[in-house]
């Protein structure tokens, strides 16, 4: 039963950490009446989850990934029924192979899935499943189904699981001696949630334009794989796949007209990303392995790819005059490609070239307005050039719009660093500080700037903003308990 308790502690986790009180405003979740949680609730669950996930697990703030995960997710989100609140997606730093969802439009995608998924349509049928988890709201309706039974119940699973993510082989133990004879309910629930996700997340795949088939074909490859490991990776602890539940994923897709996606450069460069910039191999060894890759394609687009790799792994061991001819072939044949765009922005400064990043990236705007991989770029390439007056008016508008880029309240502290504005750079080290759930930071770093502040009106909002921190911050502290 223990692949069961790490089923419920993972995909259910954000919610039973929440034992507060109504006066905090958050849902009182061991008592009856959980299916009138509302959608607000559940959208403050997942963004207080979001900043949990950045203090606890290695969140990648890469923007071209996330960038690229988006918009898949956003993709297969367009023909999904009732999107409730805007959805978030992390890429988490970890080769193992999972992927979760969470209460208010959070999922969670593990960098292992780039490097074990063939195509992006494997990539997709995993995305589609998760997002089914919340569209269908299956935590909230797991805690009506739990709400009929004793209220202690659900008070035993808030602490067990609470405990199971600060120590998990003690959560662990306490989850399932909390869960005791109800057990078998809950595995007869997230097994129907299971079907249901693969059921609702196969048409999504297939309305968004992907091979319905590759739902099947990536659940057979993982069941192929690991059939006699003595440890399976997370992902089939925490999605069980039978022989039936392969089976019924292949029969349905014969529902679905066969499509054809085409071949996903973007996918193949997002994959070499993962491999050079957060794996342990040395660049020595990536460049060998693009390189002999490169010779090896016999498609265009894979070669690209491997060509690509290849420049990356080179900027990694500092030979950035060889990655240059690469890189500069790329971008002829794909122009105002992100992926390409930012390694070519790294070669620049890392050569000490910053206006010509700067040009080529302000024309990329003119394309691309508003991307945040061409707004943090050039943000980037005019702090290393010193024209930090320049950044800060860039970031400030980008940030005004999107206030939870943590990347960007970074490079904006780094701008009004030089400019001596402390009033401003603590502000911006609190927001950062925020976003990562280091409320204790958070609140002095904001109480210093507020403090420094010698326009009266900023001093005023900045108190203002204070106090929504001393109130998240309590919020926080109840999460945490």
């Amino acid at each position: 039963m223990g692949f069961h308790a790490t089923r419920l502690a993972l995909a259910f986790s954000l919610l039973f950490m929440a034992p507060t009180q109504a006066a905090n405003g958050l849902p009182d979740i061991g008592t009856a009446g959980v299916s009138a949680m509302s959608i607000e609730r559940e959208a403050r669950f997942g963004q207080a989850f979001t900043r949990f996930a950045r203090a606890n697990q290695p969140v990648i703030d890469d923007p071209v990934l996330n960038e690229y995960v988006t918009d898949l997710g956003l993709q297969l989100l367009s023909q999904a029924d009732a999107v409730r609140f805007p959805f978030r997606f992390l890429l988490i730093n970890d080769d193992t192979i999972n992927a979760s969802a969470f209460l208010g439009g959070v999922v969670q995608l593990h960098t292992g899935l780039f490097l074990y998924a063939e195509n992006e349509s494997e990539l997709a049928s995993v995305i589609a499943h998760e997002i089914t988890h919340v569209t269908q709201r299956h935590i909230a309706r797991y805690l009506e189904a739990q709400s009929r039974s004793t209220p202690l119940t659900v008070a035993g699973l808030v602490g067990s699981v609470a405990l199971a993510l600060v120590s998990p082989q003690a959560g662990m133990a306490a989850l399932q001696t909390t869960l005791g004879l109800k057990m078998q309910s809950a595995i007869n629930y997230t097994r129907d949630n299971e079907l249901e996700a693969d059921r609702i997340g196969l048409r999504l795949l297939s309305n968004a334009g992907f091979n319905p088939d590759s739902m099947a074909s990536f659940f057979q490859k993982l069941a192929d794989k690991y059939q006699f490991a003595s440890t399976p990776p997370p992902m089939l602890l925490t999605h069980p796949l039978p022989t039936s539940r392969i089976a019924e994923a292949r029969s349905r897709a014969q529902d679905y007209p066969k499509s054809q996606h085409p071949a996903s450069l973007d996918f193949q460069l997002a994959k070499a990303r993962v491999m050079v910039r957060f794996q342990r191999n040395s660049g020595n060894e990536l460049h060998l392995f693009f390189e002999q890759k490169a010779k090896q394609t016999n498609g265009a687009w894979q070669t690209d790819a491997a060509r690509y790799g290849q420049a990356l792994a080179l900027l990694k061991i500092n030979k950035e005059d060889l990655a240059r001819p690469l890189l500069n072939e790329l971008a002829s044949r794909h122009r105002n490609n992100i992926f390409i765009l930012d390694a070519l922005t790294d070669l620049d400064n890392a050569q000490d070239k910053h206006q010509a990043a700067i040009t080529r990236l302000q024309q990329a705007q003119q394309h691309l307005p508003n991307n945040q991989v061409v707004m943090i770029n050039l943000a980037d390439s005019m702090l290393q050039a010193g024209r930090y007056a320049e950044a800060v008016t860039l970031l400030d508008n980008y940030l005004r719009r999107n206030p939870e880029n943590p990347l960007a309240w970074e490079l904006i502290a780094q701008a009004y660093r030089p400019l001596s504005d402390e009033s401003a750079f603590r502000q911006a080290q609190a927001e950062v500080a925020a976003l990562k759930g280091r409320y204790d930071l958070a609140v002095d770093q904001m109480e210093i700037a507020a403090n420094l502040s010698k326009d009266s009106m900023q001093r005023a909002r900045l108190g203002a903003r204070l106090v929504q921190l001393r109130q998240q911050q309590q919020e926080w502290e109840e999460l945490r308990k």
